[in-house]
């Protein structure tokens, strides 16, 4: 099912480097800010005369195009000129996310076959870990001093290993012509989750970053040159890449960056001090800011509107952000696999609860355990993608790329179903959904009408079995004030709910937590719960 038919942007040539692209797009604003990091600025002028050197430089490292090089970089001005840089050269950057372990670098550094690494200082050590875990060589590496510092741990691995610092390296390298790519050229690769397994390397090409921008930025998100634009998600998650790179830089808007976790105080800093327009975050991080009592005033903020994802926003949540700042926040729902959003609210219409229509140029199907279509409203149904930004596999690992390219369409995981209006409402995680008294429940569903109540901060949903063997719904809640928690709000709670939802959805136990387990990029892992209520049982 699309939305209405609207004409869609013409389709890049066949030859096309997104890089140069980018630069093409941005010849006549080499005086405007691109990058604002906690150091500095970076001009559109500088930004493209770095690109170009920094694609030299590899050249002269030895790197030739196709070859993966990781990139491990807190959100600096230096990631996007690594990122276009590889991209400019034809080498394919494997952006991969900050917050892992050694043993997952170690995985990624031997799946990727990596010649090089791009690391931020404040990283080295835990790459250096990972190089001695792993048995795969690398061939240089380059090292950021922008972002968090840290000591400069070494080992046997990364001792006799070339490295350059990139402040010193950069400005003695040749700016280098671009590579001659193809629109499906293998650009670049972004991890996805490892919730059920290990990480899937995602490869994606240099037209897919170009269709994401053609068909969100300015149809959806109505972005402008004038826009100031500022991502919690980092640049390394799909969702970041857009809102950080692609997106501005292809109507050549100004980005803020920062190296740090986006904690409330954290993201109030950047709202005053340089007064983003577009602000990008998830349902977490929102519930969080709403929570804190540091929250700024409307008019200290210029935000004109805002974007959510990674999960479906709760109803309560968007009402009360737009109710305190007299801007929308535009739920949707992206992935790894497709590289940005397909299904969204728009600005004007936005239906908070709902994750809104089809974007323009995607195509989305609800089918049932056999594969047949759901046509009719209010009928749960995995969710099926069709659009130009799909990626061309997981690399090396045919059978999960089978299971979830098919064809033409990409299988998201997600349960959703089709309001009598045409908007979509989310369901949750094909595994996270439950069955009580023979009836699917939603977690998401329940976790919604439980943040209605004035108590509580977050909440998650899981189903356990009781005494007789039955499926039944236990919350795991975070309340805004811990010392709260008791026998009488829980059942308060259990009430709030009834009162809310059909009587079988209710939660029967509820277990008050200090905080639920998360992804890097504020997904809750549900599973991680269900986990240990095993290991209890």
């Amino acid at each position: 099912m699309t939305s209405d038919a609207v004409a869609l942007p013409a389709a890049p040539p066949a030859r096309f480097n997104f890089a140069v692209h980018i630069a093409a797009l941005n010849a006549a604003r080499g005086h405007r800010t691109a990058f604002i990091d906690d150091a500095g600025a970076l001009s559109y002028a500088q930004l493209f005369d770095a690109v170009a050197r920094f694609a030299g430089g590899l050249s002269a490292l030895g790197l030739r195009p196709e070859e993966r090089v990781l990139l491990l970089m807190h959100d600096c001005n230096d990631w996007p000129v690594a990122f276009l840089g590889c991209l400019h050269a034809g080498v394919v950057p494997v952006a991969v996310n900050t917050l892992l372990t050694a043993d997952d670098y170690a995985y990624m550094l031997e799946h990727s076959r990596a010649r090089s690494a791009i690391v931020s200082q404040g990283l080295v050590p835990v790459l250096a870990d990972a190089m001695g875990r792993s048995a795969h060589s690398l061939q240089s590496l380059l090292v950021s001093p922008r972002g968090p510092a840290a000591s400069v741990q070494t080992n046997a691995s990364t001792e006799a290993l070339p490295t350059h610092n990139l402040a010193d390296w950069l400005p003695r390298q040749k700016p280098a012509p671009a590579a001659d790519s193809g629109v499906d050229d293998m650009a670049f690769w972004l991890y996805s989750s490892g919730s059920t397994g290990r990480p899937k390397g995602t490869v994606h090409t240099h037209g897919n970053l170009y269709w994401t921008a053609a068909l969100y930025a300015q149809p959806v998100l109505g972005l402008s040159e004038q826009d100031i634009c500022f991502s919690a998600a980092k640049l390394f998650f799909a969702y970041g890449l857009g809102n950080g790179l692609s997106f501005p830089l292809t109507v050549g808007a100004t980005v803020v960056l920062m190296a740090e976790r986006p904690t409330p105080d954290a993201v109030f800093q950047r709202w005053t001090a340089h007064r983003p327009t577009v602000f990008f975050g998830a349902p977490t991080g929102y519930a969080g800011m709403l929570a804190s009592p540091a929250l700024p005033s409307r008019d200290a903020v210029a935000l004109r509107l805002c974007s959510s994802a990674g999960e479906a926003l709760p109803r309560e949540i968007g009402e009360r952000f737009t109710s305190r700042f007299g801007c929308e926040i535009i739920d949707g729902i992206g992935s790894t696999e497709m590289l940005h959003i397909f299904l969204s609210n728009r600005p004007g219409d936005v239906r908070y609860g709902t994750t809104g229509k089809p974007v323009q140029g995607f195509r989305v199907e609800l089918r049932d355990d056999s594969g047949a279509v759901l046509d009719g409203p209010e009928q749960v149904g995995d969710l099926f993608i069709q659009g130009p930004s799909a990626a061309l596999m997981y690399w090396a690992d045919r059978a999960r790329s089978r299971a979830t390219f098919q064809g033409d369409w990409t299988r998201s995981g997600d349960k959703y179903f089709r309001d009598t209006e045409g908007y979509y409402v989310y369901a949750g995680r094909g595994d996270d959904m439950l069955k009580v008294s023979g009836q699917y429940v939603s977690p998401f569903e329940v976790e919604s009408a439980l943040m209605q109540h004035e108590a509580v901060l977050e909440a998650a949903v899981i189903g356990v079995d009781d005494e007789n063997g039955l499926t039944r719904a236990k919350a795991f809640v975070v309340l805004k004030d811990a010392a709260q928690a008791d026998d009488a709000l829980s059942l308060a709670l259990q009430s709030f709910v009834k009162g809310r939802l059909a009587p079988y959805k209710y939660p029967r136990q509820i277990a008050f937590v200090p905080e639920l387990p998360k992804t890097a990029t504020g997904k809750i892992q549900r599973f991680r719960l269900r986990e240990a209520e095993r290991s209890r049982s």
